[in-house]
């Protein structure tokens, strides 16, 4: 009976208000200590779990406005359609064209995805392959696995196929561009071709393998600053001011 005093009508303006809260934010608005009243009125009126910050925020079942993905964030904190980040990691798997690799599934989440994708092989609701040197997770069902390996075939010969003229005109253009700029250039070339990108593009491209994969982790990190374009060095250089001949150096006789 004591549940009474606690409105569901206070939550829902609260969290209209919000948009997300967690467990100890939503008992403070409801003026109550008590975590179990607080998960009846989320459970009466609907809710979410973040799949971000360990499940700790919740919000409304109709208040998430999701985008083409299924995902939605409020100040950086992310819900997905699919529920908690295991459920939203198999489905990612399963939905890709060729399968994802951790590291690609976590640029798409925003968090570390590899514990959940590790987890979802031990239950076999997801299988992974050694490809090109890095594990790629694929869909558990050999159809759907099947799938996934010719999606990967039929990218990987594309490099290949590039008419000379193309092949020439993408060199020139890299060999403008300085050092740092090569290999964030390579790196994000290579994000696009998916897994076995680094080889190809490093292949394509004249440069290391290792030096692609540093310029991608950069590029996708967001660990990036402006720097001057131009190599140290470059540029019209400062021209040398002439000074007028002091009253002590002798003149030069014509």
């Amino acid at each position: 009976m004591a549940e009474s005093r606690y409105s569901s009508a206070a939550m829902r303006r609260f969290l209209e208000d919000e948009r997300i809260a967690t467990l100890e934010q939503l008992k403070q608005a409801l003026g109550t200590g008590s975590t179990m009243t607080v998960v009846r009125k989320l459970k009466a009126l609907g809710y979410r779990s973040s799949y971000s910050h360990r499940g700790q925020y919740y919000t409304l079942w109709d208040i998430p406005e999701f985008d083409a993905q299924g995902l939605w964030d409020w100040h950086a904190v992310w819900f997905s359609q699919h529920g908690n980040l295991v459920e939203t990691a198999c489905a990612f798997v399963e939905e890709a064209d060729a399968g994802f690799t951790a590291s690609e599934l976590q640029h798409i989440l925003h968090v570390d995805c590899k514990r959940a994708l590790l987890q979802l092989v031990r239950q076999e609701r997801l299988a992974r392959a050694h490809i090109d040197g890095r594990w790629v997770y694929l869909a558990a069902e050999a159809r759907q696995q099947r799938r996934q390996g010719q999606a990967d075939a039929m990218v990987a010969p594309q490099v290949e196929v590039l008419s000379d003229e193309l092949r020439a005109a993408i060199i020139l253009f890299v060999n403008l561009l300085d050092e740092r700029q090569q290999r964030l250039y390579a790196g994000l070339e290579a994000q696009k071709w998916g897994h076995g990108g680094d080889r190809k593009i490093a292949a394509l491209l004249g440069l290391d393998p290792h030096t692609v994969a540093r310029g991608r982790r950069e590029l996708f990190s967001g660990d990036v600053e402006p720097e001057r374009v131009r190599r140290a060095g470059a540029g019209r250089k400062t021209a040398e001011k002439k000074r007028p001949p002091s009253a002590s150096t002798p003149r030069r006789r014509s």
